[in-house]
């Protein structure tokens, strides 16, 4: 009998990334895919696929079972609902939150997690994508499961996010106006040297907790990759420098000349100012260094880019449109507060700040009802014990006028403590609300929002000043 393969957990195997490590793993690992279509996709010999959604904590425990080391791979730019008021830094915590708990409740030996080369600056002068892609590493490593992270600046390969950006401008404008961030210093690599320092990660594991930089042979400026990609495509730009760094108009810029949604080029381009390069802290031989040229990866990207546009599209199946809603905001607590107490004194709070309008009722099971002038239940809110912790208080969504009851069978509100801070995330998750879209959008979202910001200031105040303590002391359930 021959030696058990490892069993290796890919959470966004069917993204870009994704897709290839499960070709670099084939025939050494067992893989179980995870992706949230999983169910569509063909199983072969050596890759299980399996449907999750890692905004469900449920999904999450179920998909990582039989696993040995779990891979995470996932960002949540993109809108995951047809409604998803938030920013992607509160949808990244829920996401890596019930990714670390559910590999620590399945025994997991190792994460493996693809994250962003952190300059050497001080936190608060981080741009929001790399803060975040910080903050998903720290909230990984707070379960007791050892974290190796694999830190790299920008990725050369066909598809993805920067270099296909990158690649796009040098095609279409005949001259480039360069703003400051383009003398910025990165240290770009191949995908296939990620892919290698990935596969050597996950096959010869160490159970450790680290942070490995990884990089290419050359450290580079923006504008000299342009230059680069412009002889690989044989192009001629011309580039003209100007001396400040314009934000805004860099954002707008690349949005319009790439036809990148904005939920992608927004985050990337405020990280463009930080140097992106291998720290000698962050340095192990073998993994951090990448040995393709810059120029090698480009030309073999552009390639199999141009290979991919010859080949008929397949079109994807669309099932039936949902018309659902996510809806995350993080809240502050006061000092010692737990997730499950926020849930129950926001029920409080919102009579309170909407009286008369609206009453709340909870019984002893700590079941909510929300209703309009006290005889019309807009919402029930059902609580459930067996989910909910002091750091995670969950309630389903089962009934009221404001719900559809024929859809709503994963409608869910939660309230969770963002591990290793004094913020909650409240959420609402598969909501599919009763009344007509165009409705709903225009009234029931909008007021949700207010609501929502107004107990964001309520929260804040308690939490800073000497007279709010004392009120939240004499709240604290």
């Amino acid at each position: 009998m021959g030696e058990r393969k490892l069993v290796i957990a890919v959470a966004g195997a069917s993204g870009y990334i994704g897709n290839n490590l499960l070709k670099k793993l084939k025939g050494k690992a067992k893989v179980i895919a995870l992706s949230r279509n999983g169910d569509s996709r063909e199983n072969t010999e050596n890759v299980e696929w399996r449907s999750c959604d890692l905004f469900s904590m449920k999904d999450a425990e179920k998909s990582l079972a039989g696993a040995d080391i779990a891979v995470y791979l996932v960002h949540s730019m993109l809108k995951s609902a047809k409604l998803a008021q938030g920013t992607f830094e509160d949808m990244d915590v829920i996401l890596a939150d019930n990714f670390a708990q559910a590999a620590s409740k399945q025994g997991i030996k190792q994460i493996v997690y693809l994250g962003g080369i952190i300059p050497d600056e001080d936190v608060d002068h981080l741009s929001r994508h790399l803060k975040s892609r910080l903050e998903v590493e720290r909230i990984l490593r707070s379960y007791d499961v050892p974290v190796t992270a694999l830190r790299a600046g920008l990725i050369v390969g066909p598809k993805g996010s920067s270099f296909p950006i990158l690649s796009k401008l040098v095609r279409r404008l005949p001259m480039m106006i360069l703003p400051k961030w383009t003398r910025s210093n990165t240290q770009p690599v191949a995908l296939d040297d990620v892919l290698q320092s990935l596969t050597s990660l996950i096959l010869d594991f160490e159970p450790a907790q680290r942070s490995i930089d990884i990089g290419g042979p050359e450290v580079m400026t923006y504008k000299s990759m342009m230059e680069k990609t412009a002889e690989v495509v044989g192009k001629k730009s011309r580039m003209v420098d100007v001396p400040f760094f314009t934000l805004s108009l860099s954002r707008l810029w690349l949005r319009l000349v790439t036809q990148t949604p904005k939920e992608i080029v927004y985050p990337l381009v405020e990280s463009l100012k930080h140097p992106m390069v291998v720290s000698p802290a962050n340095y192990v031989k073998g993994i951090s260094d990448g040995k393709i040229p810059f120029l090698q990866a480009a030309r073999e990207a552009l390639e199999v880019e141009a290979m991919d546009k010859q080949k008929p599209v397949k079109k994807p199946s669309i099932g039936p449109l949902k018309q659902d809603v996510r809806s995350v905001q993080r809240i502050e607590l006061p000092n010692g507060w737990t997730a499950d107490e926020s849930a129950r004194y926001y029920v409080k709070w919102l009579e309170s700040f909407l009286n008369p309008w609206v009453k709340t009722d909870v019984d002893d099971q700590l079941n909510c009802k929300i209703g309009f002038l006290g005889d019309r239940t807009l919402l029930e809110l059902s609580y459930s014990a067996e989910r909910s912790t002091p750091d995670r208080s969950l309630y389903y969504i089962t009934g009221g006028l404001l719900m559809d009851p024929d859809s709503n069978e994963r409608g869910r509100m939660e309230f969770r403590k963002v591990p290793g801070s004094n913020g909650v995330i409240i959420a609402i998750h598969d909501y599919l609300p009763s009344i007509p879209w165009f409705v709903y959008y225009v009234t029931q979202a909008n007021m949700h929002a207010f609501v929502m910001e107004s107990f964001r200031r309520h929260m804040h105040r308690l939490s800073i000043s000497k007279k709010g303590r004392m009120e939240a002391a004499a709240a604290h359930l």
